[in-house]
């Protein structure tokens, strides 16, 4: 199912690519426009903002990602975990309050879990430039059902699988323990690739398309992560704590990381 070139995945990937954690305003505001750029100017989900930023109320309280391009030396895509906010007295995260009437309760009710140990992959975008293949202009993101597969026109997809794998590690060094979404099914069944199925949590509702809430434990995508992948994430864990050391050593304040390593950190 894969050529040789993939065998080296973590190899490929920083030939090309770096994940880099936002923990910065700067950062942050490179996040920002890339979210400008897809959601208000390509897709025309929010409105477009004069400063060229798309920054909304969850902003405060969320761990943000990016992923750079080597040769362009720009950022290109960028993710959020939004966690549940400290200062107020609705602690729902997003995808609780869009899908209050169609979640399934009896699956997982979050507001029944500890409010520090779970979050929601969100804003998830890759800039125009890298995502124009046949069929994905409408979406913030590259990937198709070609991509994994087999023959001439077989092409890897580093840069959702960068920024899935990003949240991931992410998560982990803050002690997430389960991340929802809300997605389209096609992105649902491809980060099921990795080797941990989502589960699906409530029926799909209409939200710029049809979206289905899911969720993930991290130590079980983790432990059940596809041998192939592992380079690849050891690879963007490596540019995560790099980033993060950057900042911690700038910074009066260090960042709070979780220092328990994967179990497969080492195979």
């Amino acid at each position: 199912m894969f050529t040789q070139e993939t065998t080296h995945l973590g190899t490929s990937f920083k030939q090309y690519f770096e994940i880099v954690p936002a923990l910065t305003e700067e950062l942050k505001r490179e996040a920002y426009r890339v979210r400008h750029s897809v959601y208000c100017e390509d897709l025309q989900f929010e409105f477009s903002r004069p400063d060229k930023f798309e920054i909304d109320e969850y902003d405060a309280h969320s761990l943000h990602l990016l992923i750079r391009s080597i040769h362009n030396d720009a950022f290109i895509g960028c993710t959020r975990i939004i966690r549940p906010p400290s200062n107020s007295n609705d602690r729902r995260l997003p995808f609780e309050k869009t899908c209050a009437q169609t979640l399934d309760y009896s699956i997982i009710d979050p507001s029944k879990l500890p409010e520090d140990k779970i979050g929601e992959v969100s804003r998830l975008a890759v800039i125009a430039a890298f995502r124009r293949r046949k069929g994905e202009k409408n979406h913030p993101i590259n990937i198709s059902k070609e991509d994994f597969g087999t023959g001439p026109m077989m092409r890897f997809p580093y840069i959702p699988l960068g920024l899935y794998i990003g949240t991931i590690e992410l998560a982990r060094l803050y002690d997430i323990r389960v991340l929802f979404m809300l997605t389209e099914e096609r992105l649902a069944s491809h980060f099921s690739r990795l080797g941990a199925q989502l589960e699906s949590i409530g029926a799909p509702i209409e939200h710029h398309g049809l979206r289905f809430p899911s969720m993930v434990e991290i130590s079980n995508i983790v432990s059940s992560m596809r041998p192939i992948f592992r380079p690849l994430y050891r690879e963007i864990a490596q540019d995560i704590k790099a980033g993060m050391s950057r900042v911690n050593q700038q910074s009066i304040n260090p960042v709070p990381i979780s220092t328990h390593t994967p179990s497969h950190a080492s195979t």
